[in-house]
This record gives structure tokens, sequence and C-alpha cells, in this order.
């Protein structure tokens, strides 16, 4: 079927504030999207569907039947396939004013200032702390504003980061919220999310990318909002600008954006997916390795022998092999490096190892 721009769009033409020229903005602006999970993928159709000319999707992940409750445009038949490949097609069919193209590949200290460099704004829809502080530290090197989201269970957070003020300087960046990336942050995987929270903080990220285009409102710059879906209460933390430019490009020169609790892993605890791909190949020296998986529901690209959740964990109920090694494994290397800990602590002498990045890493 054939639309026009005038049909497709007319409801939003028809506000005055947003008329033909704040339309034309949105068709002149390009967005780059940084996650295509519960917020990327919803922020995403939303920006198409709104008119962007152009908007590029990052992700390097699968569809996993446990992201189906809130990542509405994937479907069963979608599972293990590339997140970013799948969105980019729904929105080619969805919204045919918009131009999208998209990316497997993981956003990286290395790529991330070529990789922004051409868009007007960067939306951060991830669910990973170092990625969020690379993202907001690019953005202030480059100059683009940011629009960041965030979810710990029944709590949402937005904010509009690095926008240019009339007098020449720039708004509060996440930086001026929490300068440093905190140790001990879990993600949905972990904690778990409902998703309406994920929806509401979605469509928030969308109505900031909006405005900012259109000119219209007021984004939530030098501030972070704070939404409690139980209580269905808000606040607004006060954000003054004061960890500026010339300081966070220098943090980008020393920084390596890994997460923090990677830093304090124990090398030999560690097994790189190389090496344990090597084992699990080798006939013989699989039979003397015993995976445990230590998160329910992982998309596995081997067998483990066990899975116990990190919330149950326990080394006393393992009947240990003194002859095998064991070797723990999560979605990312985090939850499965503690109950390495765990179990090498009972057993000083027993061979146990880390899958270093977990399946993400082992998947790349």
């Amino acid at each position: 079927m054939k639309v026009t721009k005038s049909q497709f769009f007319k409801r939003q033409i028809t506000l005055p504030e947003i008329g033909e020229i704040g339309q034309q903005r949105l068709q002149n602006a390009a967005v780059l999207v940084v996650g295509c999970g519960g917020l990327g993928s919803t922020i995403a159709v939303s920006l198409a569907s709104s008119g962007i000319g152009e908007i590029k999707l990052v992700d390097f992940d699968t569809v996993a039947v446990s992201n189906l409750h809130r990542q509405f445009f994937y479907t069963l038949d979608d599972v293990d396939k590339p997140k970013a490949a799948v969105l980019a097609a729904f929105i080619k069919k969805r919204a045919p004013f918009t131009e999208v193209n998209f990316t497997n590949t993981p956003v990286t200290k290395e790529n991330v200032l070529a990789l922004l460099s051409k868009y007007d704004i960067v939306v951060d829809a991830t669910d990973s702390l170092p990625t969020k502080y690379l993202l907001n530290d690019a953005c202030v090197i480059n100059k683009k504003p940011l629009v960041y989201g965030s979810l710990y269970k029944f709590d949402g957070y937005v904010a509009t980061f690095n926008v240019l003020e009339q007098n020449g300087s720039y708004t509060a960046n996440l930086r001026d919220a929490f300068p440093e990336m905190a140790t001990e942050i879990p993600n949905c995987e972990t904690t778990g999310t409902l998703n309406s929270i994920v929806g509401i903080i979605a469509m928030q990220q969308v109505n900031e990318v909006l405005k900012l285009i259109t000119k219209v409102g007021k984004p939530i710059t030098n501030e972070l909002l704070i939404y409690n879906s139980l209580q269905n209460t808000q606040f607004k933390m006060k954000l003054k600008p004061t960890v500026l430019r010339e300081k966070i490009a220098k943090i980008f020169k020393l920084q390596t954006y890994f997460d923090i609790a990677c830093s304090s892993q124990k090398p030999n605890l560690q097994i790189s997916p190389a090496t344990l791909k090597e084992l699990l190949l080798n006939e013989e020296t699989s039979k003397n390795v015993e995976l445990i998986a230590v998160l329910p529901n992982l998309k596995l690209p081997f067998t483990v022998q066990q899975t116990i959740p990190i919330q149950e964990f326990s080394a006393a109920s393992i009947e240990v092999n003194f002859n095998k090694t064991y070797i723990m494994v999560c979605q990312r290397g985090f939850n499965s490096y503690k109950a390495t800990e765990i179990l090498k602590d009972k057993h000083p002498n027993l061979k146990v190892l880390n899958l270093t990045g977990g399946i993400s890493g082992y998947n790349n």
C-alpha cells in the first residue's frame, strides 16, 4: 500500500506545536539507538513511526525466550536471531519514511567515537553500566546529546544529557549524577523486571528525543527523573554540570570501560571462551569438564551438567570429583565468578574456573 507523508503523519502534523516544520525536522534527523532489548526495541519502533529520517540500531545479542515478555516486537520465530537485524526488518515494514540500518558489532572504546559521529542524538538503551559510561563520555567528547534510560526492578531512570545551551555551555552528563561506576549494580537478568516499567521508560526516552528534535517542550536536562511504577510516583534529582569535557577526555584516555567487577576477578580462576571451545571439541578432555550454569533459562551453545541459580548456589550441595575441572557459566561472567569463588573456597584443591565474559563472550 502506498501512502504519503501527509497521510502517515496527519495526527502529528495537526498539532500546531509540531506542524509541517516540526515533522520536517523529524524527517531530517538521524538517531543512534544503542541496545535493541526492552527499551531499545520500543524506542526504535516509536521513533521510526514518528518520522525520524534515519535510525541506526546497535546490538550484538540474539533474541531469547526470556526476552519476549518485555520485547514486544520479537516473536517466538525470532528466537536465536540477531536482535538488531530482526528489529530493522520490522521497522522497514512499519515505517516507510525511515531509513534504518544496523550493526551486530558491540560498542567499544575503539569504535564508539566513529559510530556516533554522524548522528544528531544518541539513545542509551543498554543494560551494561560500562557501556553507559562509554556512551556518556563519547557523547561529551563529540558534543552529542545523550538520551539516557535505565531500569532497576520497579524503578526507571530517564535524563537527557549533554545538551548545548544558548550560552555555549553544555548541560549535565551522567558523571554529574554518578561520578564513578558502581561495582554492584545487577541488571534485569539477575533482578527481574516487569514489562510495564520497561515500556514506560522507553516511551519517556522517545518523548525526550522528539522534544529535542522538534524544539517543543522542555527536555529533562540538569535533572534525573526517577519513576517508581509500584507507587506511581516520580521525583527529579537536580544535577549541576561540574564534570566538564576536558576532564572526561582525560578519563576516556585512561578508562578501559570493562566492567569494574571484572577488574577484581583473579586471572587464575578464569578460562577464556577460546580455551573452553578447544576443551569441548576434544572428546577426551571434554569428559573431564563439568559445566554448571548459575542462571536459569540461559541460551547455551553447549550442554551443561547442572543448573544452579546463583541465589541458591551452595558448594555443600555439589558432589565434587577432584579429577574434573568445574566451569561456571552465566550470561556475562559476573555471577558465575561469584559461584567460582564459593566453590573454590569450599574445595581449595578443586580445579574451578569461570568462563570469562560468559555466554556473551563465548558467542562472539
